[in-house]
């Protein structure tokens, strides 16, 4: 059960507190690190994971502050629905994701490849890319979904992203206000709280504009043998047997849920569609994962693939069919992309034949 938003406001005070404790304690903290890193596998594990848990908690604390005068400049929250307020909020994000990314690629040797011959936001120019977007993307664990929002706001596109997402994740004190001030969706686990999460994703969906993508992630969850043994199984008790074996014979992914993709492809005619692949970082769902899995020196790998307003199907029948086939497509993509790394001798990851090798890896642009 989500604590109720009085009591979640609290752990802003708690955030600045631990950040002062932390600052006053750095000295120990590093020695501690240090010392901790000769006895863990990797290259100073505990130090490199410390520099991102103050860097994130930094970043918390100013965003917070930041928000607060926001707050204040915007009448007391009385004009948060203005453009202007609306743009001043997602430009705060996109600085804080793009300081976010430009360390963790840094702190963990990260390189972010975008294969073959795709879309994406970062394409200006391409035809129909000023138009509104939907973007449906796998479901991958908080790593890859910062990763997605990060790439469509950047400097180069400057996307403003309204976001279809766990309502969970307003334990983040960050996402819980600057989220709940902007266009987005929480997705409630109990059915009776509010209206149906379709007819809000409808909403959302109505007056894209041509600055605006609608990011969706058709799985509901991160993958897990478990979840996708419970969603066949769903899908068996509803008697939809050839969706049944659709999804038996996808390996990386679970079956997509087409409730909310449909209500937002009916509401937004005008809207292109993006589907989004990436693999990398679908193994760090917890902390546990974290600490055991890095630091990485990987390789992340996007494919994006653009499809016209005019090529996307509106009923609801052929909307599913079309779901399950890019579903299929973007499991295979995994399969392939992941072989490839696998087999790559440094450990790196590999290029996937007919894709782009190393001249094409998109860095961090300078500081």
């Amino acid at each position: 059960m989500l604590p109720p938003r009085r009591v979640r406001r609290v752990t802003g005070p708690l955030l600045v507190a631990a950040l002062v404790a932390a600052v006053a304690l750095l000295p120990a903290l590093v020695v501690v690190a240090v010392v901790a890193s000769v006895f863990l596998p990797g290259r100073l594990r505990a130090l490199r994971l410390l520099a991102l848990a103050l860097v994130y908690l930094a970043l918390e604390v100013t965003g917070l502050v930041v928000a607060g005068v926001l707050w204040v400049l915007s009448g007391f929250g009385r004009r948060f629905d203005t453009p202007a307020s609306r743009a001043a909020h997602y430009t705060v994000l996109r600085l804080l994701l793009d300081v976010l990314m430009r360390v963790a690629q840094r702190l963990f040797a990260l390189r972010l490849v975008t294969d073959g011959e795709s879309w994406s936001p970062l394409d200006d120019g391409t035809p129909g890319s000023t138009n509104a977007m939907v973007v449906l993307s796998r479901h991958a664990g908080p790593g890859d979904s910062f990763l997605l929002v990060h790439t469509l706001m950047n400097r180069d596109h400057l996307r403003q992203p309204r976001i279809v997402l766990k309502d969970l994740l307003q334990l983040d004190p960050l996402i819980d206000v600057y989220l709940n001030r902007l266009p987005n969706h929480f997705v409630s686990a109990d059915p009776a709280v509010g209206y149906g999460s379709e007819e809000a994703i409808a909403d959302l969906a109505r007056n894209l504009g041509e600055e605006d993508a609608l990011l969706i992630f058709p799985e509901g969850a991160n993958f897990t043998p478990q979840r996708r043994t419970r969603a066949i199984q769903r899908l068996r008790d509803r008697g939809l047997l050839a969706a049944v074996r659709r999804a038996e014979a996808m390996r990386h992914l679970l079956p997509p849920r087409p409730g909310g993709v449909v209500a937002a492809l009916q509401s937004a005619p005008h809207a292109d569609v993006v589907l989004v692949a990436h693999t990398g970082l679908e193994h760090l769902s917890t902390v546990r994962d974290l600490w055991r899995s890095l630091p990485m020196d990987k390789t992340l790998h996007l494919r994006w693939w653009f499809i016209p307003a005019a090529d996307v199907p509106r009923d609801e029948t052929r909307l599913t069919d079309w779901l399950y086939h890019w579903w299929e497509t973007i499991d295979a993509w995994i399969t392939t992309t992941s072989a490839a790394a696998q087999r790559a001798p440094d450990g790196r990851g590999a290029g996937v034949p007919g894709m782009p090798d190393a001249a094409d890896v998109l860095r961090s642009e300078p500081s």
